[in-house]
C-alpha cells in the first residue's frame, strides 16, 4: 500500500530510525563479544586511548589500535548500509517493513525458546545421571570429571544446543508459549510427585523450574506486546482516537520502551564485572551441589528480553507511523502483504491481533 505523500519524509525517517536501532543493538552485542570474550580493543577503548573522554591517553598496542580502527569502520559501514536500505525501500509500505522486523523478533525468540527447552532437558538429564552415578557406566572418569566443570559443560553441551536452536527455529515457525508454560507446570508437578510419593528430591529439579519459568516470563514480552497484552495503567489513553493512540505509542516506544531496553544492555554489559557479562564469562552456576549448570544462561535471558523488545518496538513504531498516514487498517490491506512476514512472531497468534 502506498503511504500518504504528505508524511513521506516521516515514513523514510521512521524506517531509518527502526533499522539503525536494530543494527545498533546487534553491533553492540558483537562489540561486547569481541571486546570481553576475545580481548580485542573496541571503539570505546580506541576513543579512550585517543583522549576523547577527557582522560589521559591510553596505552594500546599497535595491534590493538588496528583492531579498534577496523571495528569502528566496520560498525559505521553497517549503519550506513542500514540507512541506505531504509532509503532504498522508501516506497515500500511501512506495514510490510513492520512485519519484517516482527518476523525477526519472532525468529530470535523462537530460537531462544528451543535453546532453553533443549538445554533444560539435556542439563537436567546429565545432572540426574551424575548424582545417581549412572554416567560412570558409560564414560571414562576423565570425561565424567569434565562434565562436572561448568566451562566444559557450557562449551561442549550448551553451546552446540544453542547453535542448533537457531537452525531448528528456521524450520519450525509456529511455536506456542503455552508449551513452555505446560513444561513449567509438569516440572513443578514432578517435584511434588517425587517428594511426597517417593521421598526423592534433588537440586536440579528446582533449577529446571526456575530456568524455564524465567525464560517464559522474559521471552514472551515481545509476543505480549504484539497482542496488546501488557497491562496499561492509563487515565487518558483509553479515550484517545486512533491518531492520538498512534502518537502516544510512538512517543512511548521512543522515550520509554527503547531507553529501558538499552539501559538493561548497557548496565549489564558495560564491563567484564557487570551483571550480565560476569555470569556469562565465568559460566556461573548455583552453589547447590549437583544442581543444573544453567545459572549463567539465565543472565543471558535479559539480553533476549532487551533485544527482542527493541526489535518489536521498532516494528511498533513503523506500524503506528503507518496508522498516522492511513488510520483505517483493514484486514484485506494487512493480509495483502507477504504471508511469511505477516505471520511475524506467530506463536499461534495469527496475524498478531493488532489493535483496531
Amino acid at each position: 500500500m502506498t503511504e500518504n505523500l504528505a508524511i513521506h519524509p516521516l515514513s523514510i525517517l521512521s524506517k531509518i530510525l527502526a533499522y539503525v536501532m536494530v543494527s545498533s543493538v546487534f553491533l553492540y552485542l558483537l562489540n561486547n563479544y569481541l571486546v570481553y570474550w576475545q580481548d580485542m580493543a573496541g571503539p570505546y577503548q580506541l576513543f579512550e586511548h585517543l583522549g576523547w573522554y577527557g582522560k589521559e591517553a591510553g596505552s594500546l598496542s599497535a595491534e590493538q589500535l588496528q583492531q579498534g580502527y577496523y571495528q569502528v569502520v566496520a560498525y559505521l559501514f553497517v549503519l550506513l548500509i542500514a540507512v541506505f536500505y531504509s532509503i532504498k525501500l522508501s516506497s515500500t509500505s511501512l506495514r510490510v517493513e513492520s512485519d519484517r522486523l516482527q518476523a525477526l523478533a519472532s525468529y530470535f525468540v523462537r530460537a531462544s525458546f528451543w535453546a532453553v527447552m533443549l538445554i533444560g532437558f539435556a542439563d537436567m538429564l546429565i545432572s540426574f545421571l551424575r548424582i545417581e552415578n549412572f554416567l560412570g557406566m558409560w564414560m571414562s572418569d576423565e570425561l565424567l570429571a569434565q562434565l562436572g566443570r561448568p566451562t566444559f559443560r557450557g562449551m561442549y553441551v550448551h553451546y552446540p544446543l544453542l547453535i542448533s536452536s537457531f537452525v531448528i527455529a528456521l524450520i519450525f515457525r509456529n511455536i506456542s508459549f503455552s508449551w513452555l508454560a505446560l513444561m513449567v507446570v509438569l516440572a513443578e508437578f514432578q517435584i511434588v510427585l517425587t517428594r511426597f510419593v517417593f521421598s526423592y528430591e534433588q537440586a536440579f529439579q528446582g533449577d529446571l523450574v526456575r530456568f524455564w519459568y524465567a525464560a517464559l516470563f522474559l521471552f514472551a514480552s515481545a509476543y505480549t506486546l504484539i497482542n496488546e497484552g501488557h497491562v496499561r495503567v492509563d487515565v487518558l489513553y483509553a479515550g484517545f482516537n486512533r491518531r492520538k493512540k498512534a502518537i502516544t505509542n510512538i512517543v512511548g516506544s521512543l522515550f520509554l520502551g527503547m531507553p529501558l531496553c538499552w539501559v538493561i544492555l548497557m548496565h549489564g554489559m558495560g564491563g567484564k564485572g557487570n551483571s550480565i557479562n560476569a555470569p556469562l564469562l565465568s559460566f556461573e552456576i548455583s552453589q547447590s551441589g549437583y544442581g543444573m549448570y544453567v545459572k549463567y544462561l539465565m543472565a543471558g535471558f535479559l539480553i533476549v528480553f532487551a533485544v527482542s523488545m527493541i526489535i518489536q518496538f521498532s516494528s511498533y513504531i513503523l506500524l503506528n507511523v503507518a496508522m498516522l498516514s492511513d488510520p483505517v487498517l483493514s484486514d484485506d490491506e494487512h493480509s495483502s502483504s507477504d504471508p511469511e512476514l505477516t505471520a511475524g512472531i506467530n506463536m499461534h497468534c495469527g496475524k498478531g491481533q493488532r489493535e483496531n
